[in-house]
């Protein structure tokens, strides 16, 4: 007869001492990288495929130490990573991490429990309705968009998620009226600077791609959605019997920072029975600040708001809030009751939030734990400055990129967002001048000193410049100009200094 086979130990999960010693492990690895996230290039030179060929075609059948296992993250994982808490690190839009997001993240994934009821757990459930009720009103919105003022919120991964949801609760209040066959007339709006999920969250909800309106900016309005334009789209639309469904307004461009006006949008929206989004998942964070507040002037005209705090609000990904002013027109698309999720003792007979009919998935985090602990840690006033610090430096950004002759800045800063670009020298040269700053921008990136993107506005390529990082300070935006002069003059720009 064989030998018997070893007998293997069935493990404990959640053994205290365990979980301690390797969570100490894992904060003191942790430590170690923001010790020298610096250091890294932000972007890695990485080749497809090769953490492939350095990790094994099949899982352990016995498993490692959790010392051995981050040795294998230091070796293989982190040489590939882009390193977006660098301090370098300009590219896109922020996202933030800190130590209270990471704190409220620990505690979250600790406790580890799944608020899709009020009963599965119901300080879960009550907590994320206190803090986007706090969240609503230090972003200065409306009371319509509170618990209290009929309305309400949530707390979704992404603005993605966000989009598709207030999409379907659109659709389906149209659809009520036109009866199902009426998809086929509704039509959905936005600016050529929306983000493209409203592309894709229409496609998904069925809206016909040919329904969807991208809607052309100017510099004249300082590419925000203009009226005037909207209107003589939409009532096109109208003349053809089409029916406007649905409208995006963005307060923060993902390309340049636009912000739209949303009264005026909220007015139009109003007039032709459309559902008003407005879409701040970026420049969110700045309204705490009252200087600010003028963005969301006419937010009482909105069906929906958006925002993620998981960009510039030092909340770990990932957290996006979602105001609705009439959360029954939400639950009513996307509610669904199972007898399996029905209890017995669901709120003794009271009211209560069910977040599973606010959101496409049944399962779900608990965000509010995380953005509760930052707000309690920060503070209303911490978190102020610390917008205002992030757009201080792009302002130093600007007015030192204006300076230089050799450059211009396309479109004027937006909160903490600067976009810029070598200037042409003389009339009709555009596309040398878009293939030296394309140059520029591969150079700047490739020195793994910084890392920055780029967009594309009235043809013209530019460079987009995104202060926002936690432990970005004014010396690393120092650094990051001094980085784009080197380049410019590898590259074939002339200095301007004598």
């Amino acid at each position: 007869m064989g030998s018997a086979a070893p007998h293997v130990y069935a493990p404990l999960p959640l053994d205290p001492e365990t979980f301690t010693a390797e969570s100490r492990s894992v904060i003191d690895f942790l430590d170690g990288y923001y010790r020298d996230v610096e250091s890294y290039p932000v972007r890695p030179d990485a080749e497809p495929g090769r953490l492939r060929t350095l990790l094994p075609d099949a899982p352990p059948e016995h498993g490692d130490p959790v010392d051995v296992i981050l040795e294998d993250v230091r070796r293989h994982i982190v040489p590939g990573l882009t390193h977006w808490q660098s301090p370098n690190f300009f590219a896109y839009y922020p996202m933030n991490a800190s130590t209270a997001g990471f704190a409220g993240e620990m505690l979250s994934t600790g406790l580890n429990v799944v608020p899709f009821v009020w009963a599965a757990s119901p300080a879960a459930t009550e907590l994320e309705g206190v803090v986007v009720d706090w969240m609503c009103k230090l972003v200065g919105l409306p009371d319509r968009f509170l618990f209290s003022g009929g309305g309400g919120g949530v707390l979704h991964g992404s603005t993605c998620e966000a989009v598709v949801c207030t999409l379907v609760a659109a659709r389906d209040r149209a659809l009520s009226r036109l009866g199902h066959e009426g998809i086929l007339r509704l039509v959905v709006y936005a600016s050529d600077q929306s983000h493209s999920t409203f592309q894709k969250g229409a496609r998904i909800i069925g809206i016909p791609p040919c329904n969807f309106r991208v809607i052309p900016t100017s510099a004249a309005s300082g590419y925000g959605l203009t009226v005037d334009s909207l209107c003589s789209v939409v009532d096109a639309d109208v003349a053809n019997g089409l029916v406007p469904l649905y409208l995006c307004g963005t307060v923060g461009t993902t390309g340049l920072g636009a912000v739209d006006p949303v009264r005026q949008l909220g007015e139009v929206a109003r007039r032709y029975g459309m559902w008003l989004h407005v879409d701040a998942a970026y420049a969110g964070s700045a309204l705490i600040c009252p200087e600010f507040r003028d963005c969301i002037d006419g937010a009482e005209l909105a069906d929906s708001v958006s925002m993620n705090p998981h960009k510039w609000f030092l909340t770990n990904m990932d957290c996006c809030c979602l105001w609705v002013a009439s959360p029954a027109v939400l639950t009513s698309a996307l509610s669904s009751n199972p007898e399996y999720l029905n209890s017995i003792s669901q709120g003794g007979g009271a009211e209560v939030v069910d977040y599973k009919d606010w959101q496409i998935a049944l399962s779900r985090p608990f965000r509010a734990m995380k953005l509760w602990v930052v707000l309690r840690r920060y503070g209303a006033a911490g978190m102020r400055a610390y917008i205002r610090r992030h757009v201080e430096m792009a302002e130093w950004f600007e007015r030192t990129v204006r300076a230089d002759q050799r450059f211009e800045v396309v479109a004027p800063r937006r909160f903490s967002l600067v976009t810029f670009r070598l200037r042409p020298r003389y009339e009709g040269e555009q596309h040398a001048v878009d293939t030296m700053n394309r140059k520029l921008l591969v150079a700047v990136n490739a020195s793994g000193r910084a890392f920055m993107t780029h967009f594309v506005v009235d043809n013209k390529f530019v460079i987009r410049m995104a202060v926002g990082g936690a432990m970005t300070q004014m010396r690393h935006v120092r650094d990051a100009w001094e980085l784009v002069k080197e380049k410019a003059k590898e590259v074939g720009a002339l200095s301007t200094e004598c």
